[in-house]
């Protein structure tokens, strides 16, 4: 079964922390409670060891081995749990001693210094004494007995136990109130944040021009309320760039829109010539073409808007496409053809074509409204054109025409603006502006060749 994890940053720091504490209590506890049974043990090894040279003082090893106990007036507390052995042969032992305690401290005599644990139900340490003979110079030690002690280890098990008991309590209390504070420190210091969050969530939504600022703020919220400001001023420039084409939309597709419903009245107005029906119905078709066009040019736009659009397609191919394209949209002649030229290296008609790294379809979108304001505006000549550079390619599109005015130049790019709204010619004003959108979605950008005679328009694109 899977664990299920905390689904707020409250909750996922509070358990960090008490997992980091639990380990590091959990470490404590454990080395706290082996110190003490290694203490216990060795205060359990100092009272045998005393006990029994306490009671080795009050024997005497005469030279010929044996063994005279001096009894002292108070005998009763080194009796306890004390052997006094001749060899293998008990002199002394103490009252009512367990009979395998005492099979325990037969095993035991004559052995020199010596600790061991008795097997059974209780808990017993042993401790062997040596009682040697006078020494000899030059001659090793000789063992004429051996004082056995024994000490109940059950008051130090007992201590043990309790300590580990109490230790475990501690951490579990120390574990329980440490997640309280981590939560409730967490829950403080997230507080702001979730405050900001809120006011960026209402701010956004209103459009409001307030923001947080970085002034006055710790560290980690000084970055935090600067990229949430940011967000918000990208969230602005958004809201203002929809709001904006939303009028454009209204606004230019009002003007078609108008004109069919006044040719659509005048129509059912009252019976009409041949002559008068055919013009009408022509004026609609136009206007209808125009709100296509206009419709068309935005969807082209929002499919491709934020996104690095993949592909790739080739020059000179793409040039002569757009200039059948061109020709076909108009039969009559009435306006230049266009001429496709590549770069001086290609300038025989030799040599493979020039790759650009975006689609057919995305290119043929961003030429085909620089060709069609060419065409409104060229009087002899069109160009279209393609230089390759370093990891880009620079597409141009020349007319002979008048050009752009100086003072309109900063704002050829708005959306909906025109230099001239009078000067005879269709447009909705949104060409331009679509075609470096759509550009710029495709990671290069359009510019005005200022130095150039009439309008020169440059595209910057990928290579492929």
């Amino acid at each position: 079964m899977a664990t299920r994890r905390p689904h707020t940053l409250r909750g996922r720091l509070a358990l960090m922390a008490l997992a980091t504490s639990a380990l590091w209590i959990a470490v404590l506890t454990t080395v706290f409670n082996l110190a003490l049974d290694q203490r216990l043990h060795e205060q359990a090894a100092d009272v045998l060891r005393t006990r029994a040279e306490a009671v080795a003082a009050t024997v005497d090893v005469r030279p010929d081995g044996r063994l005279v106990v001096r009894e002292p007036t108070e005998d009763s507390a080194l009796d306890a749990g004390v052997w006094i052995f001749q060899g293998d042969r008990v002199i002394e032992k103490p009252p009512a001693a367990p009979v395998a305690l005492d099979a325990q401290a037969q095993q035991l005599a004559g052995s020199r210094e010596l600790f061991t644990d008795a097997r059974g139900p209780d808990a017993w340490r042993l401790y062997s004494f040596p009682l040697d003979l006078p020494a000899v110079p030059g001659h090793a030690p000789t063992q004429a007995g051996t004082v056995v002690s024994a000490l109940s280890l059950d008051p130090y098990r007992n201590t043990a136990e309790t300590a580990l008991v109490g230790s475990i309590a501690l951490a579990v209390l120390l574990l329980a109130t440490f997640y309280l504070l981590t939560r409730l420190a967490v829950r403080r210091a997230l507080r702001p944040v979730a405050a900001m969050s809120e006011q960026a969530t209402r701010w956004s939504a209103a459009g409001a021009p307030e923001r947080f600022g970085s002034e006055g703020r710790p560290t980690e919220l000084a970055a935090f309320a600067t990229s949430l400001d940011a967000l918000l001023d990208r969230l602005a420039a958004v809201l203002r760039h929809e709001q904006q084409q939303a009028a454009e939309l209204s606004h230019e597709l009002r003007t078609p829109l108008a004109r069919i419903t006044a040719e659509t009245d005048w129509l059912t107005d009252r019976p009409r010539s041949e002559q008068e029906t055919a013009d009408s119905l022509e004026a609609i078709a136009d206007a209808a073409a125009r709100m296509q066009q206009i419709c068309d040019s935005l969807l082209s736009e929002v499919r491709t808007r934020n996104a690095q659009t993949p592909g790739r397609c080739r020059f000179p191919e793409l040039g002569h496409h757009l200039a059948r394209l061109s020709a076909a949209q108009d039969p009559g002649g009435a306006t230049p053809a266009v001429t496709v030229v590549r770069d001086r290296t290609l300038a025989d008609g030799t040599g493979p074509g020039i790759d650009i790294g975006v689609s057919q379809e995305v290119a043929e979108r961003i030429l085909i409204s620089l060709l069609d304001n060419a065409r409104r505006y060229a009087v002899r000549s069109i160009t279209l054109g393609c230089i390759q550079r370093a990891g880009a390619v620079t597409m141009y599109v020349a007319d002979d025409g008048p050009g752009v005015p100086e003072a309109f130049a900063a704002s050829l790019f708005e959306p909906g603006r025109r230099a001239n709204p009078r000067d005879g010619h269709d447009g909705a004003g949104l060409g331009l502006a679509l075609a470096r959108r759509l550009a710029r979605a495709a990671g290069g950008d359009i510019t005005l060749d200022t130095a150039a005679p009439g309008a020169r328009f440059e595209v910057t694109l990928p290579a492929g």
